[in-house]
């Protein structure tokens, strides 16, 4: 039986269309090719933010959000953040680096997050896919409560180009004056202001003098004996600490181990139904659809997360595999008659085992 959804391309012989592409399901030329493979088994999860999730139209190309695109969603008003501690960041990746931050902030007020909407743009850095998906983000945030005395972190954006041209002084001021919170946390790395003319000691300074509090963090730095320097431009390097920057690379590398040490959790991908074409006991979506950053192509194995599924469904109804080319994601399902099951879903999710 062949069903498609949302305009996919009807299969033609043994081949397993989506989108304006083509994947040979059983022939053993694919089992060699360029794929991703993942054991997967099914479990109960938290509700994702589906808002957080809306796509524009995708097309045969790789979709990627601008990063004024990513933060939508995340904004909360700027009088939530009087009273609060704010600990400031890029916060990409929500590594156990960003969680220290997040902990120290906890432990002189409510803690919240503060980082920049619009950076790449601004400063013509490349845009890429978020290593964490914009709708899962509050189920990290809701995952670092037991390390925030049972607070669960609060996000805030500053528009970037609203603060670039500020001095060191200027943007502790508004933080204080405008914002009107408690304390401030941040690495000792941290630069800030116009041009990162300020450092952690000047904001320590600048804290004192507006009347904040502050705490300055020591990064955590990352044990694995791969912890060699990371080139992160061309002035600059890594000292050893974790970084999105070497989950990035451990992704690249297909790592997931090491990417689960760095995140201090197993990195979850999201992926949009959209567009699917089913045959017996198989699904594929367009590669596009891909909401975050997966790892490299490679064998893995993983849990298939699917949203809401109670009791009803046995743990191991749903294994099977998937297999990720540069244009189409194909599920495999054990049993044909569990993959409306799948299609019916908002999203399709995969944590990855280490």
């Amino acid at each position: 039986m062949i069903e498609m959804g949302n305009g996919c391309l009807p299969l033609r012989s043994s081949l397993l269309s989506c989108g304006s592409f083509e994947t040979t399901t059983l022939a053993t030329t694919v089992m060699r090719s360029r794929l991703w493979w993942w054991n997967v088994r099914i479990h109960q999860a938290p509700t994702l933010n589906l808002q957080n999730c809306a796509t524009p139209e995708l097309s045969n190309s790789r979709r990627v959000w601008t990063s004024g695109e990513q933060q939508k969603g995340l904004q909360l008003e700027a009088k939530a953040l009087a009273g609060g501690v704010v600990a400031l960041g890029k916060f990409d990746a929500l590594h156990v680096g960003h969680r220290a931050l997040a902990e120290h902030a906890a432990e002189i007020g409510a803690p919240f997050l503060v980082s920049f909407a619009g950076m790449a743009e601004v400063l013509g850095w490349e845009v890429r896919l978020p290593v964490v998906a914009r709708c899962d983000r509050a189920r990290v945030m809701s995952l670092w409560a037991e390390h925030c005395g049972d607070v669960v972190p609060q996000e805030y954006m500053l528009e970037f180009s609203k603060v670039r041209s500020l001095s060191p002084e200027q943007f502790v001021e508004k933080l204080a004056s405008e914002l009107k919170v408690k304390g401030v946390v941040a690495g000792a790395n941290y630069r800030f202001g116009y041009k990162a003319a300020g450092d952690a000691s000047d904001l320590v300074r600048l804290c004192q003098e507006y009347g904040l509090q502050s705490a300055i963090v020591n990064p955590i730095m990352d044990a694995s004996e791969m912890s060699s320097p990371v080139l992160v431009d061309d002035s600059s390097r890594e000292k050893g600490q974790v970084s999105t920057t070497r989950v990035r690379k451990a992704l690249a590398n297909g790592d997931m181990k090491r990417v689960a040490e760095l995140l201090g959790r197993r990195h979850r991908l999201v992926i949009r139904p959209d567009k699917y074409v089913r045959r017996d006991n198989l699904i594929s979506v367009p590669a596009v659809n891909a909401l975050n950053q997966p790892p490299r192509i490679g064998s893995y194995e993983c849990s298939f997360v699917l949203e809401g599924a109670g009791a009803t469904l046995d743990s191991d109804s749903l294994a099977g595999n998937v297999r990720l080319e540069e244009s189409c994601i194909t599920l495999e399902l054990q049993q044909p008659s569990l993959v409306d099951t799948i299609t019916q879903q908002n999203l399709i999710v995969l944590d990855f085992l280490a």
